[in-house]
């Protein structure tokens, strides 16, 4: 038990709970008023059910950070079903929000399968990578299939629609090839293929509401009243709020002008009610977990380990830039919550397994080093040969 203890990596523990326990905090903050004006609930409605997923999720992640991380490379081919799966019952069973069918109603939860899909495709991709190490040079056999499964996955995304995800899970994706050992010039050639897919596939999504939401985040003041409302008062809310802030519950921001204040836009009632000091702590949490996440990557001695690592810690990073990009008008608005600290229970609680599994990660490297054992012969070749192919001439066990 002692050396189970001792084996934790207490920053993987206390950084997330502290940024959760903190989020619950301004979900109340955010939230008592809204939540009575806006869909007539009791003004701690959106605090007791994030306590409740803030409790389940406690237990999901001290539950993944006790098993072997291993394990999850034997349910890569499960995950791929239950993606595909999930989403495509959305198109027979989703219920539609803002604009866009992707959750499912099952009437004391929502879910949605897109935040599933996330973890599901780091721990698929990861596995697929690792094991082609020795011939990951060969673009048609080792690179192409996970590709085309990973595009499929994206096209049910961007069918909801839900362009928001869907940008997130690509960028985790082309991270995690990224990284996988593959040749410059094949990365050359996939950066060529999806700029050109994106732009076909933007002149056939363009809509009315999507250019609004891109003029609405860079020339927010020629539409105050319409499409740059939602980032003016953001702007209102982070001028507001100074060195210092306006104190916890006293912002005003979130009294009916702030749309979202408990989801998308909770950054911007941080930011009026405990100022410049609590967005640099907020995000300084969040920034200790990724570069954790990246540290841990670089010390894992299997190539799954080490994707799996970087999977995660650009999930928690991606998303966590997009929202406070959207808050801040360097991007346009596309409803991503920030990771930990907005309200919502299907996110929390896959955020809370992969800091779980990231800690088992953790946990494996530094018993090894404790120990002082040697790497098995199979997985530090696999590793070697990892590093080798990301232009890593050596590493140290």
């Amino acid at each position: 038990m002692k050396r189970h203890l001792k084996s934790y990596d207490f920053s993987l523990l206390f950084a997330p709970i502290a940024l959760i326990a903190f989020g619950t905090v301004m979900i109340y903050s955010a939230s008592m008023v809204y939540g009575p004006v806006r869909f007539g609930v009791p003004s701690d409605h959106f605090l007791m059910k994030q306590i409740q997923w803030f409790s389940i999720g406690l237990v999901l992640m001290i539950g993944a950070s006790l098993v072997p991380y291993r394990h999850w490379q034997r349910l890569a081919k499960l995950s791929v079903l239950l993606m595909v799966t999930l989403l495509a019952g959305l198109f027979v069973f989703g219920t539609e929000v803002n604009n866009a069918v992707s959750w499912y109603n099952f009437g004391f939860m929502n879910f949605q399968p897109a935040e599933f899909v996330k973890i599901g495709l780091i721990i698929y991709l990861s596995a697929v990578y690792a094991k082609k190490q020795r011939y990951i040079g060969d673009f048609t056999k080792a690179v192409v299939p996970p590709l085309i499964l990973t595009s499929l996955i994206l096209a049910m995304i961007v069918l909801q629609p839900d362009i928001g995800s869907a940008a997130i899970i690509g960028l985790i994706a082309s991270v995690l090839i990224m990284t996988s050992g593959i040749h410059w010039k094949h990365i050359l050639i996939l950066v060529a293929v999806t700029v050109g897919l994106i732009l076909i596939g933007s002149t056939q999504m363009v809509t009315d509401e999507r250019l609004e939401r891109f003029s609405g985040a860079y020339q927010p003041f020629e539409s105050p009243d319409q499409d740059g409302y939602h980032l003016i008062q953001s702007y209102v809310a982070i001028g507001t709020g100074g060195l210092l802030g306006e104190g916890i519950g006293q912002g005003v921001q979130k009294l009916g002008y702030l749309p979202e204040p408990h989801t998308d836009f909770i950054m911007a009632v941080i930011a009026e009610e405990l100022g410049f000091i609590g967005v640099a702590i907020t995000i300084g949490l969040m920034a200790l977990i990724v570069l954790r996440g990246l540290y841990i990557s670089s010390k894992c001695r299997d190539a799954f380990g080490a994707l799996l690592a970087i999977g995660i810690s650009s999930m928690i990073a991606i998303q966590a830039m997009i929202n406070l990009g959207a808050m801040s008008g360097l991007l346009p608005i596309t409803g991503v919550t920030l990771p930990f600290i907005s309200y919502g229970g299907s996110s929390l609680l896959i955020l809370m397994v992969a800091v779980g599994i990231l800690n088992n990660i953790a946990r494996t490297v530094k018993i090894k080093e404790q120990e002082g054992e040697e790497a098995p012969v199979e997985k530090a070749q696999s590793k070697q040969t990892y590093m080798n192919n990301r232009g890593v001439r050596s590493w140290q066990n």
